[in-house]
C-alpha cells in the first residue's frame, strides 16, 4: 500500500488537474518498478495498492524500496514522495483483507515516522522551485532574514515569533510558483490582466501555507505581505494595525534589500538612498513605528 504525500497541498494550491497529473506520474513510476505480473491500482483518494503474486517478503521489501526511490525523480510543482507499507500472505487460509489491513497499518506507521522529514522535503522542493522561477536567490533571502530579525529583536518579539518571521522571509512569495512562466519571464510591461494574475500569488501562497502543518502559522502573513499601511495594498486593502505584524516587518526588510541589491530590471541604489526612500514612505507604505525602529538598527546591518 502506498500513500502519496502532499496531494492536498498540490490540489489546494494548483488545482485538481495538477494533482491528477501528480497521481498519474506516481502511477507510472510505481508500475515501472514492478513486474509484468504485478497489479497496480488506485486505492482511494491518494493511495495505491500493489498486488505481488508469488512473492516472498524479501522480494516485496526490494520492490517497496524501488518504489520509494521515485521521490528523487524530478517533477513539478513538487517532487513526489510516498509512504509505503507491505505485508505477505503466506498461507492459503489467511484472509486477504487482513493482509491488506496489515500493509495499510504498516504504511501509516511509516507515514507517522517519516512525516516531519517528508513535510520538510515538500517545503524544500517548493522553495527550490521558487528560486528557479523567480528573481529570488539564497543571498536575498538571508539578507531579508537578517534585517527582519534585527527589527524583531528591537521590538521584543519572542524567539518563536522570530522563527516564524524568518520562515516568512524564506517563503513569502511561495505563491509565485503558481504564476505562468510566460508571465514571470516576460521582458516587456505586464498587461492589466497579467498583473491581476501576478497579484493572485498572495492567495495561492496562503492556500499552500494552510495545507502545510509547518507553514500554517504564517499563512495570514503570506496573504497580507503586499498590504500597505495606508490601505492601498492588496489583496484586501487592510490598513494600519489590521495588517499582521510579521507582514509589516517583512515589507520594510524586503524593500530595503531589493533597493540595495538591485534586480535585472532595477539598478541598485546606495544604502543612504534606500534608507531615505523607506523614511519617505513611513505612514503610507510602511508602519511608521517600525520604520523608526529600522532606522535605529540599519547601521548594524
Amino acid at each position: 500500500i502506498g500513500d502519496l504525500n502532499g496531494l492536498k497541498l498540490v490540489n489546494d494550491a494548483f488545482g485538481h488537474h495538477v494533482g491528477d497529473e501528480l497521481l498519474r506520474k506516481a502511477a507510472e513510476i510505481i508500475k515501472s518498478c514492478c513486474r509484468k505480473e504485478d497489479i497496480v491500482a488506485r486505492w482511494g483518494g491518494d493511495e495505491f495498492i500493489v498486488l505481488l503474486p508469488q512473492t516472498s517478503q524479501e522480494e516485496a521489501k526490494k520492490i517497496t524500496k524501488r518504489i520509494a526511490a521515485f521521490q528523487d525523480a524530478p517533477a513539478e510543482p513538487i517532487k513526489p514522495s510516498i509512504s509505503l507499507g507491505y505485508a505477505t500472505k503466506e498461507k492459503a487460509d489467511e484472509n486477504i483483507c487482513e493482509i491488506v489491513k496489515s500493509a495499510e497499518n504498516w504504511m501509516y506507521r511509516r507515514k507517522l515516522f517519516e512525516g516531519k522529514s517528508q513535510r520538510h522535503a515538500i517545503i524544500s522542493s517548493l522553495e527550490q522551485t521558487l528560486w528557479e522561477i523567480a528573481q529570488e536567490t539564497k543571498k536575498h533571502v538571508e539578507r531579508i532574514k537578517e534585517i527582519s530579525r534585527k527589527i524583531a529583536e528591537a521590538i521584543g518579539l519572542s524567539e518563536k515569533e522570530i522563527e516564524e518571521l524568518e520562515l516568512l522571509a524564506r517563503l513569502h512569495d511561495i505563491g509565485m510558483i503558481t504564476v505562468p512562466r510566460e508571465i514571470l519571464n516576460k521582458e516587456g510591461p505586464l498587461t492589466p490582466e497579467e498583473w491581476k494574475i501576478v497579484k493572485r500569488h498572495v492567495e495561492a501562497g496562503y492556500r499552500i501555507a494552510q495545507s502545510s502543518y509547518e507553514l500554517a502559522p504564517i499563512a495570514e502573513a503570506i496573504l497580507h505581505h503586499h498590504e500597505r499601511w495606508d490601505g492601498k495594498g492588496y489583496p484586501q486593502g487592510l490598513k494600519g494595525e489590521e495588517i499582521p505584524l510579521l507582514s509589516r516587518i517583512l515589507a520594510i526588510a524586503d524593500a530595503y534589500e531589493v533597493m540595495t541589491a538591485g534586480r535585472p530590471y532595477r539598478r541598485a541604489v546606495s544604502r543612504e538612498e534606500a534608507v531615505e526612500e523607506i523614511r519617505r514612505n513611513a505612514g503610507t507604505q510602511f508602519d511608521p513605528h517600525l520604520v523608526e525602529v529600522f532606522l535605529k538598527v540599519v547601521s548594524d546591518i
